[in-house]
């Protein structure tokens, strides 16, 4: 099993970046355009800019940068618009193999006196003090910034900064770091002028011409005597943080093609993900995860194949009523252990929900496994969950029904107009107060009116039908049998230990699921808030199986110790042990977010937590579902090979 999952880990890490249907663009010389589908002219695209200090993503246009106005922009999926990216055209275009030195864009004034001017002037200062970086795109490709780390790595950000600030004592904040020349005090550097770096490789045995493998860029300062004819000369530019009167900022570039035939089209990714030393530590949190999921399944294994086991042996060789009045333990308990749950229609309705982001999670997984999903496919990722979240309310529907009816409950419609709306409503509501505050910053991840309707429609018209219709086969299906009967006078449960009290076991229980998870965590929390690429789908499916087994056996065990203990309120218990797993999720992020983000504003501050605590609901339905369902297996199973008079 384990050279399985190692296998299938690898698989993934080779396949991932191949995207099926993707299909590679050749580029010729102009003049040299004779084969079919070859360019010429290469195009740059620019994304919305982000800040690791900031949680609010700004369009390119927003910061008055040299811009296109008459190209039509490239559509968007709809998890590209989630996440706020905007791609839009440049007026950066490059004639294959030309190179280019010092070519002017456009150049920028402003009037400090002009109260407009002042206002783009003054976002522009504030986008450098967050340290605001471009994303710029060749060839579906980002373009990157490549500079040497400690021990000589070397490593590649899809991003360049816009500027940089050198503060009042002359510290130099950011990039300014990178030259010596940034030295002027309380000043803002801006990085006007961009060496580009375009690497091809020729097609060979076919006359294709040739595929982009790789564009690096250098980010530049220069003073340029004559603003209006720049040259790329003089002193960095900067600009004074008191500065008043008209101030010009000529925007340049610099081209050229660099032949190389190492990299394949097909790998032209790797250098990227290559420059991000994760690799290692992920193997170690597999390991670490191994290591919980080996012990547990020790203790699992050890209670089923030896106590329970001779449990089971001893209550079924009891023929004698003296003996059957001595019983003890798990068996006692036998006639109130179906016993429904108090507040069943919210254990019901949540168990459906959690169904729902489970299936929709393991699919979505396994798509990003076989390299559907991969970073080359922008918005992917979000577009596949969101679309089989909306299509998947017939299991929804269908698991609240049949465990509710189970459960005793009558009120049918209630619990399917809750199984449709109360989860799902939540999420919207938090989604829409995050995506107001957006809408008050002018912020690019701030979804259109348009595809919030859209989202609406696809919620109302199609999840909510499909959740109506697996509700009405769950009714309609006949109550789940139990394998004892349950008796009509409750039982009275003994006074409980510490340990078999609800709390302590339930703060117990979310503690290994938690352990399995947490190095994996921080890849996913950079990967969203610092803006790294994540790109490590075999071993986050890895973790996925590791922790449903984890949050399985900590369920089951906990579950038959209280059984032991005479205690049969076993429904929300085994619910509440796995979701605890969520708490501890939560207070992670509270410590990720002072320990390791720079984020600064009440804007940024309020946003991620609101679309922490999105995260947190999701994860708590998803593994309080996986917990119910493993511990009423367990107990489904125990009951039906004991003997009951």
């Amino acid at each position: 099993m384990l050279r399985l999952l190692l296998g299938a880990a690898l698989l993934a890490r080779a396949a991932g970046f191949y995207l099926p249907g993707l299909a590679p663009v050749s580029f010729c010389e102009v003049g040299k355009d004779q084969v079919p589908d070859c360019k010429s002219i290469i195009e740059l695209f620019v994304n919305r800019l982000d800040s690791v200090e900031s949680v609010l993503p700004y369009e390119y246009t927003a910061f008055d940068f040299c811009s296109e106005k008459t190209m039509k922009r490239p559509s968007e999926n709809l998890g590209q618009v989630l996440f706020g990216e905007r791609i839009e055209p440049s007026p950066y275009k490059f004639e294959f193999k030309k190179p280019a030195v010092c070519q002017k864009v456009c150049t920028r004034s402003y009037d400090t006196t002009n109260p407009t001017d002042k206002a783009k002037l003054d976002f522009l200062k504030k986008g450098m003090l967050l340290n605001y970086q471009h994303h710029w795109i060749v060839d579906n490709m980002p373009v990157t910034w490549c500079y040497d780390v400690e021990d000589g790595q070397k490593f590649c950000n899809p991003g360049f900064p816009v500027g940089c600030y050198v503060t009042e004592a002359g510290r130099p904040k950011d990039a300014c770091v990178v030259n010596s020349n940034f030295n002027e005090k309380d000043a803002f550097y801006i990085f006007n002028h961009v060496d580009i770096s375009i690497y091809y490789h020729i097609v060979e045995h076919e006359q294709l011409g040739a595929r982009l493998v790789a564009a690096k860029i250098e980010p530049k300062s220069y003073e340029n005597p004559n603003d209006d004819s720049p040259d790329c000369s003089g002193g960095p530019k900067f600009l004074k943080n008191k500065h008043t009167g008209v101030f010009k900022i000529p925007y340049t570039y610099s081209v050229n093609f660099v032949e190389d035939k190492n990299i394949r089209w097909a790998s032209r990714w790797d250098y990227i993900l290559e420059s991000m030393p994760h690799t290692n530590i992920q193997w170690f949190s597999i390991m670490n995860s191994l290591v919980i999921v080996l012990f547990l399944s020790g203790m699992v294994a050890m209670i089923m194949l030896r106590t329970l086991h001779k449990d089971i042996a001893r209550y079924n060789q009891m023929d004698s009523v003296e003996d059957a009045q001595e019983e003890f333990g798990w068996k006692l308990v036998h006639g109130d252990v179906f016993r429904p749950p108090r507040k069943g229609m919210l254990l019901s309705v949540f168990l459906g929900s959690g169904t729902q982001i489970f299936i929709m999670t393991f699919v979505t997984l396994f798509f990003a496994c076989l390299g559907f999903l991969s970073p080359a496919n922008r918005g992917a990722l979000m577009t596949c969950a969101v679309v089989l979240w909306v299509l998947l309310g017939t299991p929804a529907g269908y698991v609240a029904a049949r465990l509710y009816k189970s459960f005793g409950g009558e009120k049918w419609k209630t619990n399917v107009l809750l199984t449709a709306f109360l989860c799902p409503g939540v999420v919207f509501a938090d989604f829409f107060v995050m995506n107001l505050i957006l809408w008050g910053e002018g912020s690019s991840a701030a979804m259109p009116f348009g595809t919030l309707v859209a989202i609406l429609a696809l919620w109302f018209c199609i999840s909510v039908p499909l959740t109506f219709i697996g509700a009405y086969f769950g009714f309609k299906k006949a109550g789940i049998e139990h394998p004892v009967r349950t008796n009509q006078i409750p039982r009275q449960i003994p006074q409980q230990s510490f340990y078999t009290k609800p709390f302590p076991g339930i703060v117990m229980g979310g503690i290994l699921p938690f352990g399995c998870i947490f190095i994996q965590l921080f890849f996913i929390l950079n990967s969203i808030w610092s803006h790294q690429m994540y790109y490590m789908f075999g071993f986050l499916f890895l973790v996925f199986i590791i922790l449903v087994i984890t949050c399985s056996e900590a369920t089951i065990l906990l579950c038959y110790f209280h059984l032991c203990a005479e205690d049969y309120h076993w429904q929300w218990r085994s619910f509440l042990t796995s979701s605890f797993t969520a708490v501890y999720f939560l207070v992670y992020a509270i410590h990720y977010f002072f320990s390791k983000l720079q984020i600064t504003g009440l804007a940024s501050t309020i946003l991620y937590f609101g679309y922490t605590m999105i995260m947190a609901l999701i994860f708590f339905l998803f593994t309080g579902t996986i917990g119910f369902f493993a511990c009423f297996w367990f107990v489904t199973k125990i009951y039906s090979v004991v003997k009951v008079d």
